[in-house]
């Protein structure tokens, strides 16, 4: 079992925890670095957003895993997982994943993963958890899908519960990361509506149908198609009543 969080590098203030763990890598920094932040200037969330928090209200974390072999090829399900056993560790929740790669409370966001992978040597996972973020100090463009963990935890026990919980998931069996996301799927049975997915249908809107064995979302389309997507933006469809 990979072991995380030693050495540890962490900085008051950063662009992005992400690039330092990138630089460590490069450098030859060991499997299991991890870089910390209170504070950053330029997080990035999936398809080049920002990540915003307020200095030390979120856990602000990148990891490196080296070498990545066969059996790191869920790596971007197993995160989210492991990133759900540490938030339940913490406070009495119940977590989903979103597809591929958010973390859910109540339909709302608590944690977003984003992942650099240079195979077959090194890859650099980027973990932000909101721990005490009020509303208001959310973005606005953010306030309602986005929400923390609340209570009094730290990001100190954050830390230690992210670093065991990656621990048992990176190496984990295939079979047993894809048993567990079907367990946690926010999306399973779902209309969604999708763009920029690598598929034969770059755009559209379909029912979730869970997974497939790559770790690729299955969508059923009302003119009867069954696609696999690998990536892109996909949303809730929300229909219009009446």
């Amino acid at each position: 079992m990979t072991s995380f969080g030693r050495p540890r590098h962490h900085f008051r203030v950063t662009d992005s925890t992400n690039e330092r763990a990138r630089e460590l890598a490069l450098a030859g920094a060991p499997g299991g670095t991890v870089a910390t932040a209170d504070k950053q200037t330029s997080g990035r969330g999936r398809r080049g957003r920002g990540w915003a928090a307020p200095s030390g209200k979120a856990l602000l974390y990148s990891a490196i895993v080296r070498p990545l072999g066969r059996e790191h090829g869920l790596l971007p399900l197993a995160v989210p997982l492991a990133v759900c056993e540490a938030v339940e560790s913490l406070a009495p929740l119940e977590c989903q994943v979103k597809w591929p790669n958010d973390v859910w409370i109540s339909e709302h966001k608590v944690a977003g993963v984003l992942l650099e992978a240079h195979p077959p040597d090194w890859a650099v996972i980027g973990i932000g958890l909101n721990l005490a973020i009020e509303a208001d100090e959310f973005p606005l463009d953010l306030r309602w899908p986005a929400t923390s963990v609340g209570g009094a935890v730290s990001a100190a026990a954050a830390l230690a519960a992210v670093n065991q919980r990656l621990g048992s998931w990176v190496d984990a069996a295939p079979r047993r990361v894809l048993e567990e996301f079907a367990e946690r799927d926010a999306l399973r049975g779902r209309e969604i509506r999708w763009e920029g997915a690598g598929s034969a249908v770059p755009s559209g809107a379909g029912r979730a149908e869970g997974i497939d064995d790559k770790g690729n979302l299955l969508v059923a389309t009302e003119d009867g198609q069954y696609l696999s997507l690998g990536g892109g933006e996909v949303q809730l469809a929300l229909r219009a009543a009446g």
